[in-house]
């Protein structure tokens, strides 16, 4: 779907041969129909084809404004297909295609912006760009394919484990990690220093979790949220990572951590529950440098029950557990009036 205006291209002719180098290929060709066109050879209602482009977040061109291709037509013929298959109800329709909205608006967004870092950095940026669009277009679209395949058979094995189970919670570990003094941090920082600080802490984080068995959730500017099947990995990525801010050697940022385990609800690729807010709940009161855990993280580490450990702010007996528990004194935040935590520490 084309933006329908050509202002910017009639005053740059050097910019709109590289705009149709890169529509050509996307699109297939130059667009040739209006919203109304595809709307009638898809068979679909024009108010149900509008629905879909505005949760996909794409523009609202004019009624007489050439902007589709025959693509755009067999995009919409696929969606009704999936609707009629049932795949794509009235309660799922919404949030799943916003989703995929959202998500491909961000990965254009990010894409196009390193090819044009890449292209204004020679002496001609439109050949470059024309250049790199041609080579590099085709390339990405066979690496999205294949990433998404394979993130798609990890999914599957997961949903298979939650339907076997018979229940839409699955116990999980749900961590949220948040840097220590961001806001000051950023204050002094020129705004590509502040990109390249926030990239390198999440490609770090990225790796502690999936090197462990855990799997990122979202990046959230100066925090990340992820999750484990084993409570026991969680916990090490999160003392890694506070382990790492520790380290006056190490350009990791100082975090705090806030852990829980419990049934958790997994819905478009991201997760919800009483777990989920107990673990943003605990980040928000955690010092810098520590991880507080909840009750059913403290149970599934230790071994004993938060009843058989009474005593305020008492240091645990690790016993065969390799971490050790100091019990803190419950903590009023939203939603939770009395919260109990525990500062979680390695036994040696």
């Amino acid at each position: 779907m084309s933006s329908g205006d050509g202002a910017d291209e009639a005053e740059d002719p050097g910019l709109s041969g590289v705009l149709e180098v890169i529509e050509g290929y996307l699109l297939g060709e130059p667009p040739s129909l209006t919203r109304m066109e595809v709307a009638e050879r898809a068979g679909v209602p024009l108010e149900v084809a509008e629905q879909l482009w505005r949760l996909l977040g794409f523009p609202h061109p004019a009624d007489d404004a050439v902007a589709f291709t025959p693509a755009d037509v067999d995009a919409l013929v696929q969606t009704s297909a999936l609707m009629k298959l049932g795949i794509l109800s009235p309660d799922s329709q919404a949030a799943l295609v916003r989703t995929w909205g959202r998500s491909f608006a961000r990965l254009a967004e990010w894409e196009t912006t390193l090819l044009a870092d890449v292209a204004t950095s020679g002496p001609d940026p439109e050949a470059r760009l024309t250049e790199l669009a041609a080579e590099v277009l085709p390339r990405v679209e066979s690496l999205q394919t294949y990433i998404w395949k394979r993130h798609l058979a990890s999914a599957a094995s997961r949903m298979y484990a939650v339907a076997s189970a018979g229940s839409a919670a699955v116990p999980l570990a749900v961590c949220f990690v948040d840097i220590v003094g961001y806001t000051s941090r950023s204050k002094s920082l020129e705004e590509a220093e502040l990109v390249a600080w926030l990239e390198q802490f999440e490609n770090a984080a990225t790796g502690l979790v999936v090197d462990h068995g855990g799997r990122i959730i979202k990046t959230i500017g100066d925090e990340v949220l992820f999750v484990a099947d084993d409570p026991a990995a969680a916990a090490e990525i999160a003392l890694l990572m506070a382990e790492r801010g520790q380290d006056p050697d190490d350009t990791f940022p100082a975090v705090r951590a806030g852990l829980a385990y419990g049934e958790v609800v997994n819905r478009l690729g991201d997760v919800f529950g009483p777990v989920v807010n107990i673990a943003a709940r605990l980040t928000s009161v955690a010092r810098p440098g520590s991880v507080l855990v909840d009750a059913g993280a403290y149970e599934a580490l230790s071994g004993h029950s938060p009843a058989d450990d009474r005593d305020e702010a008492r240091e645990s007996d690790p016993g065969s557990s390799a971490y050790r528990f100091r019990r803190m004194r419950r903590t009023s935040v939203k939603g939770y009036s009395r919260l109990q935590s525990w500062v979680l520490r390695r036994s040696s």
